[in-house]
């Protein structure tokens, strides 16, 4: 099978990127570029900061800044608004202008590579209740209020520390 042969395949499978890649095709693309991602800094009125828990074999167990990787031909900020639906069952608002951008090199070849965007987000409503983490460990995708950067912050985030 030569490669023209081979893109059409896949191109064939996919649908329409806008929705999401299948996971082997994702996965074979974090392979091959950078993924580009917006993460959201959402903070109260006392100063903490909402964290997600996330436990896979990309990054491990620990907290970090909710976050999502952009589809083909999506805005930064549909994307912002589609994660906090997402990841935390509400709507948020977001500044134009991000506050840091970083890039990150792994070792490992899938999802080795990534840009992202860190945006300052306010809660238009509250988290969802049901995903609140009110127990440790926490599961993956729930949520919980840290006052600064926990212990327990992913290492793919700790240059967000400052900001938490």
């Amino acid at each position: 099978m030569n490669i023209q042969t081979a893109i059409s395949a896949i191109e064939s499978s996919i649908g329409d990127p806008r929705e999401g890649l299948p996971a082997d095709v994702f996965l074979f693309v974090s392979r091959v570029t950078p993924l580009v991602n917006v993460d959201l800094l959402i903070k109260d009125d006392q100063g903490c900061c909402l964290l997600t828990w996330r436990d896979d074999e990309f990054y491990g167990a620990g907290w970090h800044v909710p976050g999502s990787i952009i589809r083909f031909k999506e805005t930064l900020a549909d994307r912002i608004r589609a994660c906090a639906r997402e990841e935390l069952g509400t709507e948020v608002s977001s500044d134009s202008r991000p506050l840091l951008v970083i890039q990150g090199i792994s070792l490992r070849a899938t999802r080795g590579h990534s840009i992202s965007i860190l945006f300052r987000c306010a809660l238009a409503g509250p988290p969802d209740e049901a995903r609140q983490a009110k127990s440790d460990p926490p599961s993956a995708g729930q949520w919980r209020w840290h006052d600064g950067a926990p212990p327990d912050l992913l290492e793919a985030q700790r240059e967000y520390a400052p900001f938490l």
